[in-house]
């Protein structure tokens, strides 16, 4: 498997498809690069070199125990773009990947990221502050602690089965598919990269990290996403940006790149191609 190994030694499993202008895919909690499967097939066929990693701890990246922070994710993914030498690439990230790809962009991405792409992501930031009063309760990512130490995979496959592809809703098209392959992907990564990747997209403050980005960015965010409010996240992290573009889907949930690849995937490829 192509993998590289980071400075304190982690290997970083990735994915590297097909030539052209690059897209970097990074992927949500607790997923791995799989979970881009959609976007990654359909901008291969549209001529796009198409790069997914397991973040550590995730998927087929080494389950180490320490590092799972914003900071090293960010550090992670650079490992992997000097490796390749990327240059003029496309930053794709969905929900905890929309932060380490705002991260990476704002600490290592200069000269080298010609856009970005926010879906579902989690800045500026999740958890209640008095900076931040419509954020959520720290209980609420307490209770995700708790339920994932309790029975992970029970945790895993109610998330799946639930809110995150708004599964949980009436009239909601249900694929038993899209579940198992949710909770698949979460139970190859670690336990204990996991939980610590609970405080890693909750509490990080990416407030600094949007204002310094200058790259035409694009916020795209489903207004029924019940597990990233779009009040507290898509419609506070377009302000901030310098050059942000909102993109509101009415109804969709959270995994809407799972759900609806027939909407997201052209509107990703009209503001990479604008």
């Amino acid at each position: 498997m192509p993998s590289i190994k980071t400075k304190d030694g982690v290997d970083i499993y990735f994915k590297d498809w097909g030539s052209g202008q690059p897209i970097v895919f990074h992927h949500g909690w607790p997923l791995s690069a799989d979970d881009w499967d959609a976007q990654m097939l359909y901008f291969l066929h549209k001529g796009y070199r198409v790069i997914a990693h397991d973040r550590r701890g995730h998927g087929r990246s080494s389950q180490v125990g320490e590092g799972h922070d914003m900071d090293h994710y960010a550090a992670d993914i650079a490992a992997v773009v000097d490796h390749l030498g990327l240059k003029d690439a496309i930053h794709i990230g969905h929900s905890t990947g929309g932060g380490e790809a705002a991260h990476y962009t704002a600490k290592h991405g200069k000269g080298r990221v010609a856009k970005l792409v926010l879906i579902g992501a989690v800045p500026p930031i999740m958890v209640k502050t008095p900076a931040n009063p419509g954020g959520l309760p720290i209980e609420v990512f307490d209770g995700f602690r708790e339920a994932l130490a309790a029975n992970r995979a029970q945790f895993y496959l109610d998330v799946a089965s639930g809110p995150f592809y708004g599964f949980n809703r009436d009239g909601a098209k249900i694929s038993e598919g899209a579940i198992r392959n949710w909770w698949r992907q979460g139970m190859m990564g670690g336990a204990k990269a996991h939980y610590d990747g609970i405080k890693a997209f909750s509490e990080t403050d990416f407030t600094g990290d949007l204002k310094a980005i200058d790259v035409p960015t694009l916020v795209m965010h489903g207004d029924d996403d019940q597990i990233v409010p779009i009040a507290d996240s898509a419609l506070l992290s377009v302000k901030l940006l310098k050059n942000g573009t909102l993109k509101v889907y009415e109804g969709l949930p959270h995994g809407l790149c799972t759900t609806h690849p027939d909407i997201v995937n052209p509107d990703l490829l009209a503001f990479i191609e604008g």
